[in-house]
């Protein structure tokens, strides 16, 4: 009612995840599908082959990066030959990251005519918890997906993972970075966003050498040193924890349920900036930023995967020529860029 006329005018249709039929129906229909239904690997795996089947477009907001490796097997090959495009991580997860990147490789290219060997991250952000998010973390953790989950190239075409991969691997300890100036400690989505920028790495060949990796940014002096270290050590401790199942039952049991979240005041008051900095081969340098106003998971998740359908829906003959399950930078590319600018979010490359 609050969307106009129109939205009151739209149709509602019914179905369970389970069932397939009407998920055929849903998808039959429908030119793009975009889903917040988590954990996905729950609930999302038989939307996404009815989607497929039919042709259907489709974005959404996981994180689960084994969930869409299954993906990756199932049905890449078709929806590229069939010209569909699945796209997931559109939310928080991983946009900033991959389109991010995506800016200051391009601008690598264009400015000094090479690759970037090295990109690198740093966030700063304000914002709560999602009880969907929480319930997707504890059901990754607790299950078969948890091991595949520390692949650094879990996301990567197969055939296209560097032979040596531990300078990939996420980081766990802090330390300070001159090229931001502060104190880094690892950030708790980086083992998501790493995987979906090096997809797009390998998909978009942003060269052999290629590296990135992201942190969060913590502050300077002896401050900053003792909170980065503070964090590292608590998030080893609480990683550890999670993988024991009597935790994460408990976990269960105190995280508020999918559908509930931080209050309208907190997600107002949210916000996220995320800084990246890319090396070429001969010292030449590229900075860029992503930034927004409100909780990086409610309101600019919300952004950011709305803005992604609406690509696929209103300008599917500006989109890059890269159809299957593919990632926002891939698939979306810069038109998605131009559409987030629009929509207010800061998205800039130093001059």
């Amino acid at each position: 009612s609050q969307c106009g006329p129109a939205a009151r005018r739209a149709g509602v249709l019914l179905a369970d995840c389970a069932d397939r039929s009407a998920l055929d129906a849903l998808a039959r229909d429908a030119h793009v599908v975009l889903s917040t239904a988590g954990p996905f690997a729950l609930y999302g795996s038989e939307l996404v082959a009815a989607c497929v089947a039919h042709a259907t477009h489709y974005v959404d907001i996981t994180g689960e990066t084994p969930w869409v490796h299954g993906l990756i097997a199932a049905h890449h090959e078709r929806a590229r030959k069939d010209g569909t495009r699945i796209i997931p991580f559109c939310g928080f997860d991983s946009v900033p990251s991959d389109l991010g990147a995506w800016l200051v490789q391009t601008a690598m290219r264009q400015r000094h005519g090479q690759d970037c060997v090295s990109i690198k991250a740093s966030y700063s952000m304000r914002g709560g918890v999602n009880g969907g998010t929480l319930a997707s973390a504890l059901n990754m953790l607790g299950s078969e997906q948890a091991r595949a989950f520390a692949q650094p190239f879990l996301l990567n075409p197969p055939g296209q993972r560097p032979r040596e991969v531990a300078a990939h691997r996420d980081p766990l300890a802090a330390s300070f970075d001159r090229d931001f100036n502060a104190w880094l400690a690892p950030f708790f989505m980086g083992p998501i966003n790493t995987r979906v920028v090096r997809r797009s790495a390998a998909l978009l060949d942003y060269g052999p050498e290629f590296h990135y990796q992201e942190y969060l940014r913590v502050g300077a002096g002896l401050p900053g040193a003792l909170a980065a270290s503070a964090m590292s050590a608590g998030m080893l401790a609480s990683q550890f924890a999670m993988h024991l199942a009597p935790v994460r039952m408990l976990a269960q049991r105190l995280a508020p349920g999918p559908g509930s979240g931080p209050s309208e005041a907190s997600m107002n008051a949210g916000s996220f900036r995320c800084e990246l900095v890319g090396h070429g081969s001969d010292g030449a340098l590229v900075r860029a930023r992503i930034a927004d106003r409100g909780d990086p998971g409610n309101r600019a998740t919300t952004k950011m995967v709305c803005e992604a359908a609406l690509c696929l829906a209103l300008q599917p003959e500006m989109l890059p020529a890269q159809p299957g399950v593919v990632t926002p930078a891939s698939g979306l590319g810069e038109v998605l860029v131009a559409r987030l600018r629009a929509a207010g979010m800061t998205l800039e490359v130093d001059p």
